[in-house]
């Protein structure tokens, strides 16, 4: 089940609970139920902390191969300059395409790494936004179950 399913069922629970006479609004929950629950609201947490693993880990990748391609292609230049170097005119021309292909390799791994990065940036700031929003949904389940009179006034009615 998902983190949303189970706070479901735990919103769930509490508007089936029987409420207490004479108690200003409190009612009674299967401990052992809720407890189950969250025990699987933290089992799946994890999940979302391991995607956001695999998301820096990803952008790792994405940068080594980067690196790889504008290793390669510097080697490529360089050798083909050794071999030009007979003539000066031929010299000349071999320098001046290996600092182009070097001056490209070097802009296509910045172009890379950037796009690595600004990627890993966008999917780490959805899955946090995310974790942050199921934090809170928590944290409000669990102050409704401690403070039950503090419940907004139409959950109060509904109740009722």
């Amino acid at each position: 089940m998902t983190v949303d399913e189970l706070l479901e069922q735990i919103d769930d629970m509490i508007d089936k609970a029987w409420s207490m006479p004479l108690s200003g609004g409190k009612c009674l929950v299967e401990a052992d139920r809720l407890r189950d629950l969250i025990d699987d609201i933290r089992g799946n947490m994890p999940s979302e902390v391991r995607q956001a693993k695999a998301i820096v880990s990803d952008r790792a990748d994405i940068i080594s191969t980067a690196k790889r391609e504008a290793e390669g292609i510097i080697r490529a230049a360089e050798e083909r300059a050794r071999h030009m170097v007979a003539q000066e005119e031929i010299t000349k021309q071999a320098q001046a395409k290996a600092s182009e292909i070097l001056s490209q390799a070097q802009l296509k791994a910045r172009e890379m790494r950037r796009g690595a990065n600004d990627f890993s940036e966008d999917l780490l700031r959805r899955t946090e936004e995310t974790l942050l929003a199921r934090l809170n949904e928590v944290r409000q389940a669990r102050q409704v179950l401690r403070n039950p009179a503090k419940v907004p006034a139409e959950s109060k009615k509904e109740e009722e």
